[in-house]
């Protein structure tokens, strides 16, 4: 049995921390007592949001407090990426945008230039400590001091690309405050802008970093911010809207409104016909491509397992995602997530998690439903090749074995 620090064993402490049985866990949280069971054993995964979110409401504790925090292990590629989170941490937190935190900055086409590559970057977490902290502190003294109306809008435009990187990063390592924080400044720059399309990024962040608890919420907000862009959608400001209704699709997959949920995946495969499929060019990675990556999570959400999953997953042109590591990286660990609730596909599934691993290791390493679905794999898995992959796996991703 893995030890104290697995989500089954963590979500068992709370459990009895509360003075709650079985029975009662599992009515408040809408589960069967032999699933509860089963997952605090370690031999079933809890990673659908929407369990996560009822139990979190039931037991009265954060997500955080049943899937863990962020944690380093002696492993680099896991570890080296939460260097960059103190100095994020300081640039949020100390600038505003009238009184920047630095004395000086480059020249405002210069840092424009450097916040696209490092949003294009392959390796967006490695340089994300090098270069965002100084990226966010230098346009802030633009947006103070602007040269000129243009330089002050182009400045704001830029922030707000930059607490979207700063938002997803601090979100995949686990630092949702954090993650919460880049999205409300990037809603802070967006009220000053005061255009739809810099209002519907900012709402983006915001839906992506609200508290799990609160799905209903999030859907709400999704549809009113896509209901207020749409009106003003051009071409260059489909992928935003695409996005949001993606969130909006989400949001009530996890909220269990099959009919919205539906509606909103309509919505979004309609928007991205008027769009090159091409992921890597696209805000946000908005595509037909990422609608169909992103099928494959809902359905993985929904609770689809096995080869149901496997078709969905046959229907995404992995080639296109070749610019988007992370993206690539999660659709192929959602693929293995899937499989691995079938015991028949057991085999499958490491070999997706194994090639999600291999696109984007320091993501994957960082990722507690892919850490938790190992962990149970693991207890279910007692020899044989399945067996070796496995922990070696786990070995990399801190997990006793």
């Amino acid at each position: 049995m893995y030890d104290e620090t697995a989500i089954g064993a963590r979500l068992r402490i709370l459990r009895r921390w509360r003075g709650m049985s079985l029975v009662e866990l599992s009515g408040q949280a809408g589960m069967s007592k032999t699933h509860l069971s089963d997952i605090e054993r370690g031999m079933k995964a809890l990673d659908r949001r929407s369990y996560i979110a009822n139990l979190a409401t039931a037991l009265r504790v954060s997500e955080t407090d049943i899937v863990g925090g962020p944690h380093l292990t002696a492993d680099p590629v896991q570890a080296e990426p939460h260097a960059a989170i103190p100095r994020i941490r300081e640039a949020l937190i100390t600038n505003t945008l009238t009184a920047p935190a630095a004395d000086g900055a480059r020249a405002l086409p210069d840092l424009v230039a450097q916040a696209v590559r490092l949003d294009r970057s392959t390796y967006k977490f490695r340089e994300a400590g090098d270069v965002l902290p100084a990226l966010i502190d230098e346009l802030h003294v633009h947006v103070s001091a602007p040269a000129d109306e243009r330089a002050h809008r182009l400045a704001l435009q830029t922030l707000i690309e930059t607490f979207q990187t700063a938002t997803f990063i601090c979100k995949d390592l686990g630092y949702a405050d954090l993650a919460h924080i880049a999205a409300m400044r990037a809603m802070e720059v967006a009220g000053v802008l005061d255009d739809p399309v810099s209002l519907g990024k900012a709402a983006s962040l915001r839906i992506h970093t609200m508290p799990t608890t609160s799905w209903r919420a999030r859907l709400n907000v999704a549809e009113a911010a896509a209901d207020a862009l749409e009106p003003h959608v051009e071409t260059s400001s489909v992928p935003v809207l695409g996005m949001l209704t993606l969130a909006a699709a989400l949001s009530a997959t996890v909220a269990a409104n099959t009919s919205r949920a539906g509606h909103w995946l309509d919505e979004s495969e309609a928007l991205a016909s008027r769009v090159p499929d091409t992921p890597g060019e696209n805000w946000g990675a908005f595509s037909a491509t990422n609608v169909g990556v992103w099928r494959v999570a809902l359905a993985v959400e929904r609770g689809e397992s096995g080869g149901a999953v496997l078709d969905l997953a046959r229907g995404v042109d992995e080639t296109r995602l070749a610019g988007r590591r992370g993206r690539h990286s999660a659709f192929l660990a959602d693929v293995g997530r899937g499989l691995a609730r079938d015991p028949r596909k057991r085999e499958q599934a490491v070999q997706w998690l194994r090639r999600a691993e291999t696109v984007a290791p320091h993501k994957i390493r960082n990722d507690p439903r892919v850490a938790n679905t190992v962990a149970v794999m693991l207890e279910q898995s007692r020899a044989g090749a399945v067996g070796r992959e496995l922990r070696g796996m786990a070995a990399r991703l801190g997990i006793p074995h």
